[in-house]
């Protein structure tokens, strides 16, 4: 599709999805699944696990990446965007998201996050979502040069509350941010690409 001054724009735009938390019944992994699910047509979604990601040595790194490091970053590189979901562990961000970012954003001459777009989510069974490790989170990213969607935030408190026992979101009123959280994310990456094409021009 074409926007008013012609910039041409992806129909549909690749994103890659990932939880910081390896728990089987995760409520972020559940957060992700609902909002591939309420993702419109123009986001293609693709959720990732952390289990094979090693703990970051530069040693490891030296000898050559770990084939779900090479995976990880290969998916982020060719994708547009980033969905991360992040639990909230000790007020801060959980060590496998740290140690995944650490991972994909090695090399620094060829970090595979540099210039993308991020959206983040999170859910916790605490009273503040997971308002301190998006935070955290944001300030990381800061340093890859990733750039994360601002508003509206998705920071799900009581998450004991809100999912069934099948992980199904089921509170509508936080379905409803969900939606209107993925549809400015989308406008996040439209206005991406159209200044990336500028640029490039």
């Amino acid at each position: 599709m074409l926007d008013s001054d012609t910039t041409a724009v992806a129909a549909v735009f690749k994103v890659v999805a990932f939880a910081g938390s390896l728990r089987r019944g995760s409520y972020n992994r559940a957060l992700l699944r609902e909002a591939k699910e309420l993702a419109p047509p123009t986001l293609h979604v693709v959720i990732y696990e952390l289990d094979g990601i090693p703990l970051y040595n530069a040693d490891i790194e030296t000898a050559g990446a770990p084939p779900g490091v090479a995976q990880l970053r290969r998916a982020v590189r060719e994708s547009d965007a980033l969905l991360i979901a992040t639990p909230e562990y000790n007020h801060g961000i959980p060590g496998v998201l740290k140690n995944t970012i650490d991972w994909v954003s090695r090399p620094p001459r060829d970090n595979a996050l540099d210039g993308k777009v991020a959206a983040l989510i999170g859910a916790s069974p605490g009273m503040t979502g997971t308002a301190r490790s998006q935070a955290q989170l944001r300030q990381a990213l800061g340093a890859t040069n990733t750039y994360a969607l601002l508003q509206p935030e998705v920071l799900v408190a009581r998450a004991h509350e809100k999912f069934d026992a099948d992980g199904r979101l089921t509170d509508q009123a936080t379905r409803d941010v969900l939606a209107t959280f993925l549809q400015r994310f989308i406008d996040l990456i439209t206005l991406h690409v159209r200044t990336e094409a500028r640029i490039t021009a």
